[in-house]
């Protein structure tokens, strides 16, 4: 039996350090075990797709090794974005899809995203996938491997749906991610000027970290809008499935602003429409939808979870403040950071035609003060400990500090009268993330000083990144 490291099996995906915790081993081991879990719904096959890494080739052969030895037929779609997988399921009729992709992890990472029956699954579905190893509960038989280019269908595909009524002029930074090998030829095709910031696909992302959810790797990007005729900006991350913006003045128009947008959008096709956001996102979501006559709904963060919410609602869109964005108006209800950047393109191309200048457009959005997702780093498996002994301790104690509403789906957020703070774990790297808003400066202390005071509590070592 070959020895599985059991912290790989994440909440909603499986990751780990290359040659570390996740070895080709570890990956042929899930590749049959995930498909056994198949075979037993009655799946015959399954698309399988990489991101740029430069693990990415050794670990789509174990995976597809794997998959193949449990019976079922592999069909191997090379590098691809990991909407690019989500399609291919569709298209191909597989209904079963694995992406080998570390996402926005550093370098040294890699993982999987899973598809089974139609379903991201998540929880308690991937750690049977251990148990099922562990046990040698496997299936086993020969199954066919073939190749597949899904590029053209999957461009195609948008170009049909997505159309802009005024050209635009646009930049890009892919930061070397595999988004980088797709997005120019989408953009220019839907009639866009392109000026394309580290499109060309390196597993060691020598420029800046594929995260467009961390302020500092959007830099490139907004200097290039400050020097170009660009109007507007978009970033992705490692594998293409999450959205950053950024307008010509150089304001970045975090996710949970551009959620608002596609909202208004969505509900204008779709009133009455449940609109799902996750603990991380502004309060604002709530009222907007509201006054767009649909209905809000925050839920857990993590993709799969998100996934299975809009799937168990009927919701015709999701976001999250890490830039998923999920359409199920027009779309599949995958995350697609390529197709959400169209989308984006097209309200703002028709707000052009109507006078209004993108980045105004942008820039009013509902807004308040806030902080990025920081991130306080502990060892492996302490971030969960803390969450749980927040979870069971923090309630009281926030509300004696003045906190009107604690919600604990994920983590902790203690909403205020004049704003929010939240704690939760990251189910891909051993952090705490931590998140506030407000409506001033001084309320946005407060809060933070309550959160550093009750974390420290449970925690006299904590060291916090504020």
């Amino acid at each position: 039996m070959t020895k599985i490291a059991s912290s790989i099996f994440k909440a909603y995906d499986i990751r780990g350090i290359v040659g570390e915790t996740l070895t080709e081993d570890a990956v042929r081991a899930v590749g049959q075990s995930i498909a056994t879990d198949a075979r037993a719904l009655g799946q015959t096959s399954f698309v399988i797709g990489r991101d740029g890494r430069l693990s990415g080739p050794a670990f789509a052969s174990a995976l597809a090794n794997g998959i193949q030895s449990a019976g079922l037929d592999v069909i191997d779609l090379g590098m691809v974005a990991t909407p690019m997988m989500y399609y291919a399921a569709y298209e191909l009729n597989t209904h079963c899809g694995v992406m080998v992709t570390g996402s926005h992890n550093p370098p040294e990472y890699n993982g999987l995203k899973m598809v089974v029956a139609d379903e991201a699954i998540h929880g308690e579905r991937i750690q049977a996938l251990y148990q099922r190893i562990m046990s040698g509960a496997l299936a086993s038989g020969a199954g066919r491997y073939s190749t597949h280019d899904i590029r053209g269908a999957y461009l195609d595909r948008i170009l049909a749906d997505v159309k802009l009524s005024e050209p635009l002029r646009i930049a890009i930074d892919c930061g070397n991610g595999v988004a980088g090998a797709f997005a120019g030829e989408l953009y220019r095709r839907l009639g866009c000027t392109v000026t394309e910031l580290f499109c060309d696909v390196d597993g060691t992302f020598p420029n800046h970290h594929p995260d467009p959810a961390q302020p500092e790797n959007l830099e490139a990007l907004i200097e290039c809008l400050r020097t170009t005729d660009a109007e507007i900006g978009l970033a992705f991350d490692g594998d293409g499935d999450r959205l950053g913006v950024v307008t010509k003045d150089g304001q970045i128009i975090y996710p949970d602003r551009q959620l608002m947008l596609f909202a208004a959008d969505v509900l204008s096709r779709n009133p009455g429409g449940t609109i799902i956001y996750d603990v991380k996102c502004t309060r604002n979501v709530a009222l907007w939808v509201k006054q767009h006559g649909g209905t809000p709904l925050m839920w857990k963060t993590g993709h799969s979870l998100i996934k299975a919410k809009l799937r168990e609602t009927g919701a015709p869109l999701a976001g999250e403040m890490s830039g998923h964005v999920f359409f199920k108006d027009r779309w599949y209800g995958f995350d697609d950071g390529l197709y959400a950047g169209a989308r984006l393109l097209e309200i703002v191309a028709a707000a052009k035609g109507r006078g209004t200048d993108p980045s105004a457009l942008l820039n009013g959005l509902p807004n308040s003060i806030s902080t990025p997702e920081l991130q306080m780093r502990l060892a492996e498996g302490e971030n969960y400990a803390l969450i749980s002994a927040l979870q069971e301790k923090a309630p009281a104690r926030f509300r004696e500090l003045g906190a009107t509403e604690v919600a604990l789906i994920d983590g902790v957020r203690a909403e205020y009268a004049d704003g929010f703070g939240l704690a939760r774990s990251s189910n891909t790297t051993p952090v705490v993330v931590l998140r506030f808003e407000a409506d001033s400066e001084t309320a946005l202390a407060r809060i933070q000083g309550d959160f550093k005071s009750v974390i420290e509590s449970v925690m006299p070592t904590a060291r916090l990144p504020f």
